[in-house]
């Protein structure tokens, strides 16, 4: 046999996994060319097959050469076959293509041999009715028939036997549209291949409350009863819970794999910028070291770069750890509630400095009943650099506005804007990658880390937030960020309902926008922050089962990331109990017995 036609003649029997017990080559009038495999189980007993031997003669197949011919070259591809099954024996015939070397490509196979059982089983007691899963038996595959389905069907479906076989295509009625064809498919193949006993698909169906479940079909084919009949028996489990783990489990590394990547891009570049800063830092320190004849301006100019280099680099290194921590969670945000308008003057205060010396004059609009729920000092971070870097791209004599106002019944948005260089549209999708640091010099050539707006990003997403910009050259850029409206909680914790009702009474009255969560003890406490996250927590000192300063302890020994401001009710605490409890932070230890008005002045200035 010719090298080239016996290896196009396997790799397409391959192609097609019709490679079966026996295969041949074949010539047009189906004469055998070459042997390419047999199994001698397949031959009758001392019979043998020769190249020439015809393999319809062989093995019977009675019909005439040319009308088998005929038939295949007006309704065969090459890549299909025509099948014959003679006493247990499957002969496949394809049509080669012509460039093969060979007309036909014979494949021959043992047809599958079926298990046999005695009686048909019992539906009734296969699977019980109260597990999620179902049993029928069937002489078709066929889905559009009526099923006799055991009885777990009503709780796998939600449908009664009589209910699904009323469907207009009975079972086939419930199985989801997208997945009908790979089902119909699977079942032609198995019906088609004989050479399978079971098979198993995978598909969703849609139960009568409009619930989608995937379910897992196994299929066994057997011969039953006298005289034996083939039968398919079908068993159809709930996989669902199965699924959702698996799809987790391939986003979960999904994500490991992009976060990998990245990584390895990030590092990349970081070992880059890490590195590119010290050229110039050893350049100048290399001169002021071995150039003793530099004049005083000379060696001062070398010496500010050197500063404002070294300066730059631990900003970028400060970024990059804080980055890197709220990445990892090792720095979680401890939300609080904030008043926006004071923490934005807070970092106007920090910066005038820098404004001045450019002249540019800032402009804040915030109403001062606008809370946030922010960790402060990272809020502090936020507005530090979005600030910062308007007044490194404004122009002198310019104007910069902070504004913020509710940009939903959740959450604030606060906006930054000014009217400078602005941000070249090439530019605008780097400014919060953390693979491609953004750094430029500013209007009077101040330096940047390229980093800060990355961890601007990050840290608004560890607060539930989103942060977005507008900008174009020479007009400047206005850069947009939200942040959650804290929930105006109090929680009252006592064990005499008299107490929390006075109180309650005094919140009500002064604080009418607050709502009041009660507790009897420090254990329903507990629950309410897990549940609430209250802005603020008054509670009493003594209390049975667990006393205000365990409450408290508990508290800031829990994993709440929450800093909840809280107050001490009672009249009468030793030095040493005062002392603990300021230790952990309480914002004030008051007396019932005190005037109404002071107590509540207190509460405002905590709150407010």
């Amino acid at each position: 046999m010719a090298p080239t036609r016996e290896k196009r003649a396997k790799k397409i029997a391959e192609e097609l996994s019709l490679y079966g017990d026996a295969a041949f080559t074949l010539d047009s009038n189906f004469k055998i060319m070459d042997v390419l495999r047999v199994e001698e189980m397949l031959l009758p007993e001392a019979a043998t097959l020769n190249t020439g031997d015809s393999l319809l003669t062989f093995w019977g197949i009675p019909i005439n050469p040319a009308v088998l011919r005929s038939e295949i070259e007006n309704n065969l591809k090459w890549d299909t076959a025509l099948r014959f099954n003679r006493k247990g024996i499957i002969i496949e015939i394809l049509q080669s293509s012509p460039a093969s070397g060979y007309t036909y490509l014979g494949i021959v196979k043992a047809a599958r041999t079926l298990p046999e059982l005695d009686d048909k089983p019992d539906l009734t007691t296969v699977i019980p009715d109260y597990i999620p899963a179902i049993f029928f038996c069937a002489e078709s595959l066929q889905r559009d028939i009526p099923i006799l389905f055991s009885g777990g069907v009503l709780t796998l479906t939600g449908y009664t036997l009589d209910q699904i076989n009323d469907l207009p295509g009975r079972f086939l009625s419930i199985i989801h549209f997208d997945d009908v064809p790979l089902l119909m498919k699977s079942m032609n193949d198995f019906n088609l291949d004989y050479g399978k006993k079971k098979d198993e698909i995978t598909y969703r169906i849609i139960k009568k409350d409009g619930t989608i479940i995937w379910v897992k079909e196994n299929i066994a084919c057997v011969k039953v009863g006298s005289p034996k009949k083939l039968q398919y028996q079908v068993v159809i489990i709930d996989i669902t819970r199965s699924k959702e783990y698996e799809n987790k489990l391939l986003e979960s590394e999904s994500k490991l794999i992009e976060i990998n990547q990245s990584k390895d891009r990030f590092i990349n570049i970081l070992s880059h910028d890490l590195r590119a800063p010290f050229t110039s830092i050893l350049g100048f320190s290399e001169i002021l070291l071995n150039e003793p004849n530099l004049s005083i301006k000379e060696k001062n100019e070398y010496l500010t770069y050197i500063y404002d280099a070294s300066q730059n680099q631990l900003q970028f290194i400060g970024y990059l750890l804080d980055w890197s921590r709220l990445r990892t969670g090792s720095m979680k945000p401890e939300p609080q509630r904030l008043r926006l308008q004071a923490m934005v003057y807070n970092t106007v205060s920090i910066l005038t400095g820098n404004a001045i010396r450019k002249g540019i004059t800032i402009h804040v609009d915030i109403n001062e009943g606008l809370y946030v729920q922010a960790d402060e000092r990272l809020l502090t971070q936020i507005l530090l650099n979005l600030l910062s870097n308007s007044i490194k791209f404004s122009f002198e004599n310019s104007v910069i506005e902070i504004t913020a106002s509710m940009f939903n019944e959740t959450h604030i948005e606060v906006v930054v804007k000014d009217s400078g260089v602005g941000i070249p549209p090439d530019d605008q999708a780097k400014i919060f990658s953390i693979e491609k640091t953004y750094s430029k010099e500013g209007t009077k050539g101040e330096k940047g880390s390229g980093f800060g707006l990355a961890l601007v990003k990050e840290i608004i997403a560890k607060h539930e937030g989103e942060i977005w910009f507008y900008s174009e050259p020479e007009k400047g850029a206005e850069f947009h960020f939200t942040l959650q409206v804290p929930s105006n909680v109090v929680l009252l914790v006592s064990d005499k309902e008299e107490d929390r009702t006075r109180i309650a009474e005094m919140i009500r009255s002064a604080f009418p926008e607050f709502a009041i969560v009660s507790a009897e003890n420090g254990y329903e406490a507990i629950g309410s922050v897990a549940a609430q996250t209250p802005n603020l927590i008054i509670a009493a000192h003594s209390m049975p089962l667990m006393s205000g300063l365990q409450l408290i302890e508990a508290l800031r020994r829990g994993e709440s990331d929450i800093k909840i401001p809280f107050v001490i009710v009672s009249g009468s605490l030793t030095q040493e109990n005062e002392m603990q409890y300021y230790r952990l932070g309480a914002k004030a230890i008051l007396d019932l017995s005190q005037e109404t008005e002071e107590f509540v002045n207190t509460l405002r200035m905590i709150l407010h």
